[in-house]
């Protein structure tokens, strides 16, 4: 049986104040993004740092719904399920943004390499990458124009922190975990 008390403490200690799993759809998206638009506007910090965790959010909440494969199932006859997890917490001054979500094997090498390249940049490289990038104009498969992880790092200030689990041979579990500083560009 689950321990919810553990569940809970576990969640306190590391101040997570918003978690979701499960199917991520638009509007799921909106009512997230409205439940932390109110819980940062009754935080006391900085309009600019508000403003940067709200962006950053955005970001990554979109890269997860954009992104995310279909999850494998246990049962081959059930319906697939695009699920994915999300949460946000504060621990000392820093924001953490971390989502988790399926995503085909043969996919990880190439996003690997991007946030790689990306973490790889400076804050100036950033800016001329994103600018090239979106001059370029070219869309991946997926709708986007590949600028969220650039995004990502340039309105966090930090590098991007991911990780990729082996699921079986055709899945794997992409997590990726931004931090949002008050002291970082």
């Amino acid at each position: 049986m689950l321990d919810i008390f553990d569940f809970y403490d576990r969640m306190e200690r590391n101040n997570i104040m918003l978690s979701f799993k499960g199917n991520i759809t638009p509007e799921l998206l909106t009512s997230i993004l409205q439940i932390m638009e109110s819980k940062l506007e009754n935080m006391e910090e900085t309009p600019k740092l508000k403003k940067k965790v709200y962006n950053v959010l955005v970001e990554c909440l979109q890269n997860l719904y954009h992104h995310m494969d279909e999850a494998p199932v246990p049962d081959e006859s059930a319906d697939t399920q695009r699920s994915a997890i999300f949460m946000i917490g504060k621990i000392g001054n820093d924001y953490n943004v971390i989502t988790g979500n399926y995503m085909y094997s043969d996919n990880v090498a190439p996003l690997k390499d991007k946030m790689d390249k990306v973490n790889g940049m400076s804050k100036e490289e950033l800016k001329a990458y994103y600018k090239e990038v979106l001059d370029n104009g070219r869309m991946s498969e997926k709708g986007g124009g590949g600028l969220g992880m650039i995004d990502i790092a340039r309105k966090s200030g930090q590098k991007l922190e991911y990780d990729f689990m082996d699921i079986d041979n055709k899945h794997s579990f992409f997590t990726l975990n931004i931090k949002i500083s008050p002291n970082k560009n």
